[in-house]
């Protein structure tokens, strides 16, 4: 009886915010009848999305979802992909049902987020992401910030397991739903409505697509269908007051550029170089997350020339446009540019990226700025080495946070880069152990492409890595003769013991 009461009073709460009062939203009853909609229908001979194309766990909810008389449509990216030819990364699910209805359709379901209450449904590996139609200037799904994912731990979203109903969420439909601060940006809004308000509080035109599932038309308020085919990216209403209300949006511009070789719109263009010093209030664990996003999704080379041409590389990673800014001639825009190249080329071909090679690559500059400062024969030391991590990463978390497991193993990468261009005999073989040897070792054929590093030593340890383990020890004795000789220099000898004789050569 207690749970009963606490619905009805969110219920009440909620309806004056549903402004088109659709049934659904306060009764899993609702009639399969809607009202017409306002958006233009594209019927299925019309367009090229087919249900061949989306994902079986994606239907499987969508289907629910209808069968139980509620709207169900896939939206946003997904249905922008597919209309290009492209393969969606995830299908995102928009519906007229509240969360707790959603949750009570599908016993793999949970229910997270403060900010928008949004249900997640599990199939395995994969996540439909379920969410109620929001009123207009809500925020969108991706503007939400996302759960902690460990991209080398492989732990999944840290999603804490709630109840039925939440009263906390509840409370939010009263008075202060919808809050701004002084710039214009969102704080909070938790205002459900219809798929007619929906559609208004989305960033951009190709991304206000609606896939509906109950004869598979789509429907296209603001001209989103036209302009996807033209792979052009315009903002639904005034470009300058919706980057204002998520200053983030200018950098999803930016990657979708990138990614989909999408025009900007020359008022999207304007509107973000008037706006772009508000990015800088941008909560910094969302930056981490955009920054993963432009970076590491298979198109890092090209974000990273769509964020300088668009002026936003300076608010976001300050320390790493300055350096670049500082030193045009010098050898680490072309290492930075040919790793993210390289980083690009192993999504496309399914292989794992981590968050710390990328970063140990944008921090390259700074991290060389910081040993430089200190007299030339300190510059291969340990402790310098470390120091100047330390300092860039300081002044990096100034904007973007980066979690300290990703910090610790920029440390590491730079710490053996010194051991690995100087190999101590069979004391060699013990780094192809070390958690972070690879990345090491990656960067350091890196280098030695660009003449800041020896060849003759990258090719050793490349040799060394296709070499049988028994065999390697031979390889590691004749360091003192070929490679060592030919590329990098005798390392400092070892102390004799005390009173002990002298080690064998």
């Amino acid at each position: 009886m207690r749970q009963l009461g606490r619905r009805a009073r969110y219920y009440r709460k909620l309806a004056p915010y549903n402004k088109r009062n659709v049934p659904a939203l306060t009764s899993p009853a609702a009639p399969v009848d809607f009202p017409a909609p306002l958006a233009r229908v594209v019927p299925r001979d019309q367009h090229t999305v087919s249900r061949s194309q989306v994902s079986p766990n994606a239907l499987r909810v969508l289907y629910r979802l209808k069968d139980a008389g509620y709207q169900g449509f896939l939206v946003g990216g997904c249905v922008r992909d597919l209309l290009i030819g492209l393969t969606p990364k995830d299908f995102d699910v928009a519906t007229n049902a509240l969360p707790e209805e959603v949750k009570r359709l599908f016993r793999n379901c949970r229910l997270i987020g403060r900010r928008f209450r949004l249900a997640h449904v599990f199939f395995g590996s994969e996540i439909i992401e379920v969410a109620t139609f929001r009123a207009a200037s809500a925020p969108a799904q991706a503007d939400e910030p996302l759960a902690d994912l460990d991209p080398e731990e492989g732990e999944g979203p840290e999603i804490s397991e709630p109840d039925e109903f939440d009263a906390d969420v509840a409370d939010t439909q009263g008075e202060d739903a919808h809050v701004l601060d002084e710039h214009g940006r969102i704080l909070r809004d938790n205002a459900y409505g219809s798929i007619d308000d929906d559609v208004w509080r989305r960033d951009f035109t190709a991304n206000a697509l609606y896939y509906n599932i109950a004869d598979f038309s789509i429907w296209d308020y603001v001209g989103g269908l036209e302009d996807v085919l033209a792979r052009r990216l315009r903002v639904i209403g005034d470009p300058e007051t919706r980057f204002r209300e998520d200053p983030v949006r200018m950098l999803r511009a930016a990657r979708f550029a990138a990614k989909l070789d999408f025009t900007l719109d020359p008022p999207v263009e304007a509107a973000i170089r008037a706006c772009s010093g508000l990015l800088a209030s941008a909560p910094p664990a969302r930056l981490f997350d955009e920054t993963l996003k432009l970076f590491l999704a298979g198109h890092g080379a090209k974000s990273l020339a769509s964020l300088r041409r668009l002026g936003l590389l300076e608010v976001l990673l300050p320390t790493v446009a300055g350096y670049l800014a500082r030193h045009p001639d010098s050898l680490v825009e072309p290492l930075l540019v040919r790793g993210l190249e390289s980083t690009d080329a192993r999504v496309r071909e399914g292989k794992s990226v981590t968050p710390t090679y990328l970063f140990a690559l944008l921090l390259y500059g700074p991290i060389a700025q910081a040993i430089e400062t200190l007299p030339p024969n300190r510059w291969h030391e340990a402790g310098a080495i470390l120091d100047a991590c330390d300092i860039a990463v300081r002044d990096l978390s100034a904007r973007v946070a980066l979690p300290r497991r990703f910090s610790l193993g920029v440390r590491e990468m730079f710490a053996l880069q010194p051991r690995l261009e100087q190999p101590r005999g069979r004391r060699a073989l013990r780094l192809l152990e070390h958690p972070r040897f690879r990345a090491a070792y990656d960067l350091l054929r890196l280098r030695a492409d660009l003449g800041l590093a020896s060849p003759e030593m990258a090719a050793w340890w490349t040799q060394l890595q296709a070499t049988a383990p028994e065999e390697r020890g031979g390889m590691a004795d004749g360091l003192s003769g070929g490679a060592r000789s030919a590329g990098a220099s005798r390392g400092p000898r070892r102390r004799r013991r005390r009173g002990g004789a002298k080690p064998a050569a």
